[in-house]
């Protein structure tokens, strides 16, 4: 596969004075700052789209204000048009608008807008704030409408995106850009769900793919003040407080409660797998049909209104209301109905994304976790002789199950810890989680092999299974390794004529083309003279000693794909055609310039991580 171009990046329209970036680009401490920086307006991003998402609830479902739309039992009867199942339909037609503009304003090159973990996995955090921003309003109709998505997806985009745009108007370099992609997305994060640590370390395991001492503080205080800033602004509770909630029962929670939070860290990572899989499912379905793209969120958003009239409107939205109702534990509910609710969820999931309509799994997957973890309760003391021995309550199996599936589906084991630590603040039950999504982790990943994130990206035709940096990987191409100064022999060339034209000591490879100039091998000129010698009277022709005719390398393969064909071919040199078909001779590469040049950027780029000077 060629490489992937990295995102047009305009010029930032200010550019940093040349003190100010020398100071940036060579200062710790000034790094810092810009993180805060950075940490404070994710904050005031999250706080707006948050903002805006519950205005277009209230107007659309005629909600009380700060009444959550998955908490109603019911569909309001005043709602849009005296039918609020529409709405969700309507928010599609609006989303494929904002499609057709979007995709307009980009041209016809129509290039996909980067995540984060796209961004710096192969583009050195690059990241366009134009698409950003269409994303992050995609994501807030979406979610006003009261499609099944999430906003975080659309949080750690315009907050990643703003902070793209400030390393790149400071010039930063490319780990330190890589960095601050990381401080925004952790300021979202941890805005979202008021969780420092939840945020630091979505960073570190989901953006920047490493923990490293040097990206310690920047992210720690971007995390830091994104919280702070959302909860200056809007003062609420935490997303979900189980504090003061009974987690367990009379009995203490102990090491053999592990035992169930394994079987139901497996549970979870198999139910999430599935999800997964049914969103690809739907969305070839809506390829199949041919139904343009503008349009497919309209039909999406009819299905997911229809399914929420016919069952609950706790299928709509991202489903924060309905967690803080499941994670009661007065709350009492059938084992048919939590099933019934756990396979609206997940269809009305798989259909909104679908459809097209923008945004991720993450809180969907908090949410049915956290009702897995009910209906597990509920169900093992039927098949688990002893189970009711256990210490935990179905509260606590609720907090488990909710990382379990979350961590199946976004990944981040630790992430995910902290997050149950933070709501908990119960370090015992916190020790079962981290268990759980070991678990769960271990099996999605040796099962599966991708989070959701990175499974889209795997359709898409991507190798990424992480934001680790392989981007100048791809960078580093045939075409800027090779040689140009080479000079092709016909392959028709008298072997006497040839010999005299390279003696030995003059470079030992020579690139032989036909008489159409089209490439045919190569000659190794000691091997030339040696069979020479060894024929006496009876010379050979070049044809007898060409090697490799049908090896060869390609400009824009990666240093990787090089490596792989020197591999094959067994040689040491192979030539460098401009096309497979024209064949045309544009230089030659060697193995071991090849190999040298890769351990020289693996060596600088370990000292980036590590944070040494470059």
């Amino acid at each position: 596969m060629s490489p992937t171009p990295s995102p047009p990046v305009p010029a930032p329209l200010l550019q940093a004075p040349v003190r100010l970036r020398a100071w940036v680009r060579g200062s710790e401490v000034a790094l810092v700052l810009l993180a805060a920086l950075t940490g404070c307006i994710g904050g005031l991003a999250v706080a707006a789209m948050s903002g805006a998402t519950q205005f277009l609830r209230e107007q659309l479902y005629r909600l009380p204000p700060g009444q959550r739309l998955s908490s109603l039992s019911d569909l309001p009867a005043d709602g849009l048009m005296g039918a609020a199942f529409l709405a969700p339909a309507l928010g599609g037609a609006v989303l494929g608008l904002l499609l057709l503009i979007a995709t307009w304003r980009r041209g016809k090159a129509k290039r996909a807008v980067v995540d984060p973990i796209e961004a710096n996995a192969l583009h050195g955090g690059r990241m366009s704030l134009r698409g950003s921003l269409d994303v992050a309003a995609q994501n807030v109709v979406s979610n006003g409408c009261g499609a099944s998505v999430g906003l975080e997806a659309g949080y750690t985009q315009v907050a990643a995106g703003i902070a793209s745009r400030l390393g790149i108007t400071f010039k930063m370099r490319r780990s330190d850009l890589r960095t601050l992609v990381g401080c925004g997305s952790a300021a979202a994060i941890a805005a979202a769900f008021g969780s420092p640590l939840t945020g630091a370390f979505y960073a570190f395991e989901l953006i920047i793919g490493t923990y490293t001492i040097a990206t310690l503080a920047p992210v720690v205080v971007a995390a830091l003040c994104g919280s702070l800033v959302v909860r200056a602004l809007a003062p609420q509770p935490a997303f979900v407080d189980v504090g003061a909630l009974a987690l367990a029962k009379n009995t203490a929670v102990d090491a053999g409660d592990t035992l169930p939070c394994l079987v139901l860290g497996l549970v979870c990572a198999g139910l999430a797998v599935l999800l997964m899989r049914g969103v690809t499912l739907v969305e070839q379905g809506f390829r199949v049909s041919r139904l343009p793209a503008p349009l497919r969120p309209v039909l999406g958003g009819l299905c997911v209104g229809g399914l929420a009239l016919a069952t609950t409107p706790q299928v709509l939205s991202a489903g924060h209301g309905a967690l803080h109702i499941y994670l009661a534990p007065e709350v009492a509910v059938g084992l048919g109905a939590l099933a019934g609710l756990v396979i609206a969820k997940a269809a009305a999931s798989a259909m909104s994304i679908g459809s097209g309509f923008r945004g991720g799994l993450f809180f969907a997957s908090l949410f049915l976790g956290a009702l897995v973890g009910r209906l597990f309760a509920g169900i093992a003391p039927l098949f688990w002789p002893g189970f009711e021995s256990f210490g935990l309550a179905p509260v606590g199996y609720a907090v488990v199950g909710m990382s379990a599936f979350a961590v199946a589906i976004v990944g981040g084991p630790l992430t995910m810890t902290f997050l149950a630590l933070e709501m908990t603040g119960s370090f015992p039950v916190t020790g079962l989680v981290l268990a759980s999504v070991l678990a769960s982790s271990l099996t999605v990943r040796k099962t599966f092999g991708y989070s959701f994130a990175t499974w889209r990206f795997h359709l898409r035709g991507e190798t990424i299974r992480s934001a680790h940096d392989i981007g100048w990987m791809r960078s580093l191409t045939v075409g800027r390794m090779m040689r140009k100064d080479i000079r092709p022999v016909t392959l028709d060339t008298p072997m006497a004529t040839f010999l005299r034209a390279h003696p030995l000591g003059s470079p030992s490879r020579v690139v032989v083309v036909d008489e159409h100039d089209r490439y045919a091998g190569i000659v190794l000129v000691p091997e030339a003279h040696a069979r020479a010698a060894e024929n006496g009277t009876e010379t050979p022709r070049l044809s007898d000693v060409v090697r490799y005719p049908g090896s060869f390398l390609l400009a824009d393969m990666s240093v990787k794909q090089a490596a792989a064909a020197f591999d094959g071919a067994e040689a040491e040199a192979l030539a460098v055609l401009d096309d497979a078909r024209s064949r045309k001779v544009i230089g030659l590469l060697t193995e071991s310039h090849t190999l040298k040049r890769y351990s020289e950027e693996l060596d600088r780029q370990r000292r980036a991580m590590l944070g040494e000077a470059a």
